[in-house]
């Protein structure tokens, strides 16, 4: 009883960084804006927050900036893909491999060292304020259910997908659909903000060095797992939490009498990742947005 309590509370902590991604991707996306600069954008998030906090002790002040950080991220890339009319995918790769060479050498700026920011005390991290990782939880599920409704009864949702499927119907109707991709980045980056958040000031208690460790990638595999929808998206990120707290449990463990090297176990998230997109692939019913990563000329 006690390996499943602690199976599910692993669930649930793993996957809020997988949740608000994955679902901030869905939003870009949706419209049309290509997001592979997932994981950039966790770090940025991840790295502004606990920074703020150990500058300035304050948490709250530390959640806006970590968000705010995330959107004015997304905002940028949404220009520079949008505008440039560059491939959506290549400016993801190099805005990715941007933030993970600035980070350090800011990080070595502010606190004479490229590994981190210094261990945040508890009264700074957002688990003093409010109760950590089953609330982000239920702000995330929270966002799955509004994305749920917003994308299929209100006017945003209506011209955020048209931004995605059919851009030339926003473009008769005198809606510029580049800008609505450009504000769906930098709202997307703001929902990755605080999965970003989460892992430096609810999980750890402040930023290491590339601590995303690639959950930027598996929340956008969640997201065409999920075929672009929000619950589907959702339940994606818990299979793949679970996978994860799967390996986690199997750490140290012997399996019918054997023991099993951890760096053969902790491969088993990925695994999982990479077998369920083949399974997908090899399927029907992808709902990718048709004009994803297409120029559009107003």
């Amino acid at each position: 009883m006690d390996l499943v309590v602690a199976f599910l509370e692993s669930t649930i902590r793993l996957s809020v960084p997988l949740l608000f991604a994955a679902l901030g991707g869905l939003i870009s996306e949706r419209s049309g804006l290509a997001n592979v600069a997932l994981e950039g954008k966790l770090l940025i998030s991840a790295f502004v927050g606990a920074a703020v906090a150990a500058t300035t002790g304050n948490p709250w002040l530390a959640l806006t900036a970590g968000v705010l950080s995330g959107a004015l991220g997304g905002w940028i890339f949404g220009v520079l893909s949008v505008f440039t009319k560059a491939d959506h995918i290549v400016v993801g790769i190099a805005f990715n491999m941007l933030v993970a060479g600035i980070i350090p050498t800011v990080c070595r700026a502010m606190f004479g060292g490229t590994g981190g920011t210094p261990q945040l005390a508890i009264e700074t991290r957002m688990p003093a304020p409010i109760a950590g990782d089953f609330t982000f939880f239920g702000a995330a599920l929270l966002l799955c259910w509004m994305l749920h409704w917003g994308l299929r009864e209100t006017k945003w949702g209506l011209r955020l997908k048209a931004a995605g499927d059919q851009p030339v119907a926003l473009i008769v109707q005198g809606v510029n659909p580049n800008w609505i991709r450009v504000w769906a980045g930098a709202l997307a980056g703001a929902c990755v903000g605080f999965g970003g958040i989460d892992l430096s000031m609810v999980q750890g208690s402040g930023y290491i060095r590339d601590m995303a460790g690639g959950r930027g990638f598996i929340a956008l595999a969640a997201l065409i797992l999920g075929g672009w929808r929000p619950v589907p998206t959702a339940i994606a990120c818990l299979v793949f939490a679970a996978a994860d707290a799967t390996q986690m449990l199997l750490q140290g463990q012997k399996l019918f009498g054997f023991n099993v090297p951890n760096s053969l176990v902790q491969i088993v998230p990925y695994l999982v990742t990479i077998g369920v997109l083949a399974l997908r692939f090899g399927g029907k019913g992808m709902l990718a947005p048709k004009a994803i990563n297409q120029p559009i000329n107003p």
